[in-house]
């Protein structure tokens, strides 16, 4: 590994984390309405998928989409604004958490619908194919998505044709409160793609360096014109479905395990100083500096303009 693109990696690491944390306590005091479905925990998928691919790249992201798109290079200000419902948001402060959008940098929008995206990546991958530009195009999806038929329809398209498609499901073991023992049967979800004779790779989704490779590899069969991969992340998200669901469903030793033993930034940051990449000093000033940038989001955000009424319905279909 190159050592700037690890301490790059834990600079998103960081950014995706502290971000999290600010609109959990921002939505507690009431600045942010609506549901906050943090990606606290899932970091490494994020992070080692986008470091993989270039900014003229696609992805299609989720209902927890944040980290998807500070991955991608998404700007905070603009995604907190759109959080605070401002009229500099990303959507004009109309779309709100989940349906954050940045054609510039390829980012074809969160979605709230369950593997709504799936379909849009391969729509992005056909069209990669047709112009022969050598980009490729990336779906980030939960283990629940797999359970719809638009996940096996987009898979059946994108290997008959072999778009250059990356599938990345983000295992986190459960589909709001159902455990994903209870609702997908198989040998595990990235087997599936033997089915469609697509190369599958299942990583472990708290470590961000294992990710990347496995996405660098998906990447470069997929530049080269061989078609698409699932790739399986297993992952835990730290928090329950949402920031206000207590998980009551889930196992408490369960959860002490994955937020002691697979911490995505936490078990990255003591590799890095083990290794001797960074150093303590080095590693705080990284901390300090994100931090920054994550408080000059909220600053951005709450000077921000609020909608103007008179434009308030522009781009807003009636039926």
């Amino acid at each position: 590994m190159n050592k700037s693109l690890e301490i790059e990696m834990l600079k998103k690491l960081l950014e995706i984390r502290f971000f999290e944390e600010t609109t959990i306590k921002l939505g507690q005091q009431g600045k942010i309405g609506g549901y906050i479905h943090p990606y606290i925990g899932e970091e490494a998928v994020a992070v080692g998928v986008c470091m993989a691919i270039t900014s003229e790249d696609y992805i299609t992201s989720t209902h927890r989409g944040h980290g998807h798109c500070i991955a991608k290079g998404s700007d905070m200000g603009r995604m907190m604004a759109e959080l605070f419902g401002k009229d500099t948001g990303y959507c004009k402060g109309r779309g709100g958490s989940m349906h954050i959008t940045d054609a510039k940098l390829g980012i074809l929008g969160a979605n709230g619908i369950v593997g709504g995206g799936i379909p849009i990546a391969v729509g992005a991958g056909f069209t990669c194919r047709r112009l022969k530009n050598s980009r490729i195009s990336v779906s980030f999806f939960g283990d629940g998505a797999v359970n719809n038929g638009v996940f096996h329809e987009s898979l059946n398209m994108a290997s008959i044709f072999k778009l250059p498609v990356i599938f990345v499901c983000e295992n986190n073991l459960y589909a709001n409160s159902t455990n994903v023992n209870n609702s997908t049967s198989g040998e595990s979800i990235g087997s599936k793609g033997k089915a469609y004779n697509i190369p599958s790779y299942i990583v472990d989704g708290s470590d961000v360096i294992e990710v990347y490779n496995a996405a660098s590899q998906a990447v470069g069969n997929a530049r080269k014109g061989k078609g698409p991969s699932l790739i399986e992340a297993k992952t835990y998200r730290f928090y329950g479905h949402h920031s206000n669901d207590p998980a009551e469903y889930r196992d408490k030793k369960e959860e002490e395990f994955y937020k002691n033993n697979k911490d995505p930034v936490i078990n990255f940051k003591n590799r890095l100083l083990k290794e001797n990449v960074i150093t303590v000093s080095q590693l705080e000033d990284i901390e300090n500096e994100v931090k920054d940038k994550v408080n000059l989001a909220v600053k951005f955000a709450e000077e921000s303009p609020e909608p103007d009424l008179a434009t308030f319905l522009e781009r807003i279909e009636s039926i």
